[in-house]
This record gives C-alpha cells, structure tokens and sequence, in this order.
C-alpha cells in the first residue's frame, strides 16, 4: 500500500514538470508575436477607411504621406470657381512630362490612370451639366472606362494588362480644377484651396478634321492626395534636380489657370452669358479681382481702429524720445555753459581783430628770412 502511495506522489510530481515547458512555450510565442504585430502596426498597416464619397483610402498611404487638412464645413465664406489649366503654358507643363513612363517617371494623367485601374481610388463620370457628382451611383467602372475610350487592354482572371504606349496620356493636354476660396473664421485666415480635378482629353472628331474635347473624370482631390503626395514633377525648365510633388505643386497654388466657370444658381458658365472673347477677358479679371476686395475689406472693419492704434503708438515714441532728448541736454548743460565762457575772451579777441583788419584796409604778410 505504501508503494502504491509513493508511485502515485512521484507520478503527480513529475506530470506538472513535463507539462510546464510546453505551455511555456507557447505563451513565449503568443507574447512575441503580440510583440512582433505592435513594432510593425504603424508602417505595415494597410486597412483602408471609407470616406464620405465612398472611397477608400489607404490608412499606410495617410500616415506617410500627409497632404493638407480639408475645408471646414462650418465655414463663414467661400467661393468656389472652375479653372481651366493649359498643359502648354510653362507653369502648367510639369503635369504632362514625360508623355510615356520613363522608369519610376510619370505625368499626372497617368499616374491617376494606374491608380484608378488598381482600384486604390475611386473616379466619377463627367455628368452633362459640367459639376463634379461623388456619389457611389456616378462611380467609374474600370473596364467600361477602358471600352467607351478605345483603350487596348486584356482580361485575366478579372485584372487588366495595358500597355504604357496604349494610355493616352500624350492626348490629357488640359485638366478642369475646381477651387475653393474661403475664409476660415476659427483662424481668421484665407485659403486657396483644389477640390476636384478633371483630366481633357484631346482627340479627333468622327470626321478625323477638328479635335473636340472629352473630360474623361472627376476625381476628389482629397481622396488623391496621398498619392499624389508620392508623384515627383520636374518644376524647371532650367534645374533638372528641381523636384517637387505633385501635391505640393497644387497646394501651393503653382498652377496658371483661367476661369470658365463660377458655381451660381443659373449654373451657366461664362461663355454663356459673355457674347465675345474681350468680353470673357473683362469678367474673368472681374472675378479675380472680387475675390481679392472681398479679402481686403473683411479687414476694412478693423482698418480705423488699427490706424488709431498705430497713431496712438507714433505719439508715444514721440514723447518718450523727446523726454529721453530733453534728459540729456540737462544732463550734459553744465559742462557746455564752462566751456563757452572759456572759449568767449578768444573768440572776441579773432573777432576784434578780424573788424581791425577789414577797417585798416589793405593787409601785408610779413615773412621772416634766414640769413
């Protein structure tokens, strides 16, 4: 019995000792691999979000590439106007070049293309009346885009293979932007700000004679800029190692465009209303110059009264410099009175002498010699 007792007691020892390792280890793993997730979270995260407008963007490409903060919706004026840019106009050249990829190097049109067919962001179709439309129904399909613009490609297993010299991205020579000035109340300061851009396509009419204009899509530029972010452009015709990223280029509002288009209730552009290209000219400089007087007279109110600080401050230098003169006159008088009346039996006696020498005529000089 009493063995039976001791066998049962050593077994009872010695089970938890083999049984211990192993769980060990596997909470050894689970720690390092909880570990191993938490080190890498930051840059290897690449869940997406879902923004107002249905699109997804990607979390990894948000933390790398920061771009500007969004409009405030709150706020108290804006004005938003639609531009035309030119790519043959020098500032405006740097989203064309080069017209086929050259390595890692792409124009704007084709960057936003290999975007759009890898579905990292979401395009909408050019609607009649001109305005952007982001709601999920106006989305882009890939493959009908392809097919209602002549695109060559081929279909495998659902993904699409084109060929860099099948994207016509030499044709994209115009781009529509949308951009909003406002002035945001909570800082008290103006913005400038693009909102959407829209690649022109330039191609031959049916007849092969005259080239017509197709907008190909609008895209939301807050959902682009990321990657936009991550494009470099040559800024310099003159620096070939002057870089800059396409988000820079819009945020700081590099770009020369011309207005053709103002959101107003009748919705018409300006070649609705303007019967001639001087008259054109006359109401887009009349635009520009409304959205610089409205920016000047938001400061007009405080005008007077920063005008009465400033005067108010002149006065007070004046006064403290005339205190600040007037203590060191005091200061220095004495020693001033001591030495004019010094300098007063000399100065009479070269003014007595010289009324001499005026009354007695002619004068001589005497000179002594040497003998």
């Amino acid at each position: 019995m009493k063995r039976i007792f001791f066998v049962l007691l050593l077994c009872m020892l010695v089970m938890p000792s083999v049984a211990q390792p192993p769980a060990r280890i596997r909470e050894a793993k689970k720690a390092q691999q909880e570990q191993k997730q938490s080190s890498v979270l930051p840059m290897a995260k690449t869940s997406t979000k879902v923004t107002g407008n249905n699109t997804t963007i990607s979390q990894r490409a948000e933390l790398e590439f920061p771009s500007a903060a969004d409009m405030p919706e709150d706020v108290s004026w804006r004005r938003d106007i639609y531009r035309v840019l030119d790519l043959t106009k020098d500032k405006n050249a740097v989203l064309y070049y080069p017209e086929e990829p050259q390595g890692d190097r792409m124009n704007l049109f084709t960057y936003l293309f290999k975007l759009m067919m890898r579905k990292q962001i979401t395009v909408y179709n050019y609607t009649i009346d001109g305005n952007e439309n982001f709601s999920a129904s106006n989305a882009v399909v890939p493959k009908n885009f392809l097919e209602r613009n002549h695109i060559r490609f081929e279909e495998k297993a659902g993904r699409y293979r084109i060929e860099d010299s099948d994207i016509p991205s030499n044709e994209v020579t115009t781009y529509y932007i949308k951009e909003s000035t406002y002035f945001d109340q909570h800082t008290a300061t103006f913005h400038t700000q693009v909102s959407a851009i829209c690649p022109v396509r330039k191609e031959l009419d049916e007849f092969g004679s005259t080239p017509v204009n197709t907008p190909l899509f609008w895209v939301k530029y807050a959902d682009v800029a990321p990657f936009l972010a991550k494009l470099s452009l040559n800024s310099s015709n003159y620096n070939n190692a002057a870089i800059i990223s396409a988000d820079d280029y819009f945020t700081t509002n590099q770009y020369d465009g011309t207005i053709y288009k103002t959101n107003n209730l009748q919705g018409k552009v300006l070649a609705n209303y303007c019967k001639n290209d001087s008259d054109l000219t006359r109401e887009q400089k009349r635009i520009e110059k409304e959205l610089t007087t409205f920016e000047d007279h938001v400061w007009g109110a405080d005008s007077a009264l920063i005008k009465k600080m400033q005067t108010e401050q002149a006065i007070k230098d004046s006064l403290e410099n005339a205190a600040a003169v007037s203590a060191k006159n005091n200061k220095v008088r004495p020693s001033t009175s001591t030495k004019s009346k010094k300098d007063t039996p000399s100065s009479n006696s070269s003014r007595s002498q010289t009324k001499r020498q005026k009354s007695s005529g002619t004068t001589y000089s005497v000179r002594r010699q040497r003998h």
